[in-house]
């Protein structure tokens, strides 16, 4: 099932939603419409039928960022652009309680890379690069970068990458810890639509609990951390994906976990 708009696609295979940027000739950098659209298809995400959602841009690139034409010229605009359509983009995927995948098909730049590194996993075709691009144009990092790009590589490699502004190829974005996999060009739909499935088939409730318990390890004590699992555990264990996930184990079968 597909839905469709001139600016973003939506479709569903199974328990998988797909979300394809669709401004291949601006690389799908973001206009207002599609900004709207995918606050939507991120609200249809959130529906417990979607057990996994996958990101990935139409053409030859992933995304890079706000179109540059569509930019405020206001300073203040600026800031208000953000609150309210990029800040709310970042915080649905975050609070997704099921696996994200951004399969980075080109190149994924300022917000569009900050898009990317909001996702759970990432996949990259080979011909892939990663540039933060914010400094070249005299703008600080936003959509998040500066909260989840430290987290991945650690602070001072952040620094020393958002300020030189240099474009990473996907080869050395996996070697840094940017990126999950980098596949051939032609397989990326191929690998990732076999990832999700599997991730869709998993224990996504389960999987929906740890990235909260991730999410907050590095703000928690070592005693507030062990706090929390024993309380998301005890939500695990009342759910029915830890009966079947017994029950299989003991009868020596594949578990048929339903995500609740």
């Amino acid at each position: 099932m597909s839905e469709s708009s001139s600016e973003l696609l939506v479709s569903h295979d199974g328990a998988v939603q797909t979300i394809t940027l669709n401004r291949p000739a601006a690389l799908n950098a973001f206009d207002l419409a599609m900004h709207e659209r995918l606050a939507a298809a991120l609200d249809r995400a959130a529906q417990p039928d979607v057990r996994a959602l996958v990101i990935t841009g139409a053409g030859r690139g992933f995304c890079v960022g706000q179109d540059v034409g569509e930019f405020p010229r206001d300073a203040a605009a600026v800031g208000e652009l953000l609150r309210q359509h990029f800040n709310p983009a970042i915080r649905a995927l975050r609070g997704l309680r099921k696996p994200v995948i951004a399969a980075i098909n080109g190149p994924a730049a300022g917000a569009g890379l900050a898009l990317a590194l909001a996702c759970d996993l990432r996949l990259a075709a080979a011909s892939a690069s990663l540039v933060p691009a914010f400094l070249g144009i005299g703008l600080v990092p936003d959509s998040g970068l500066s909260h989840t790009l430290p987290r991945l590589i650690g602070s001072a490699a952040a620094f020393d990458w958002i300020v030189s502004g240099r474009r990473i190829a996907a080869p050395e974005a996996a070697a840094m810890g940017l990126v999950t996999r980098v596949v051939e060009d032609a397989d990326l739909a191929a690998e990732t639509d076999a990832l999700a499935a599997a991730l869709a088939a998993g224990a996504t409730a389960a999987i929906g609990l740890t990235k909260a318990l991730i999410d907050r390890s590095l703000e928690s004590s070592l005693d507030d951390q062990l706090d929390e699992e024993a309380r998301l555990q005890a939500i695990a264990a009342a759910g029915d994906d830890f009966a079947e996930g017994v029950a299989a184990f003991l009868e020596k079968r594949p578990p048929r976990f339903t995500g609740s």
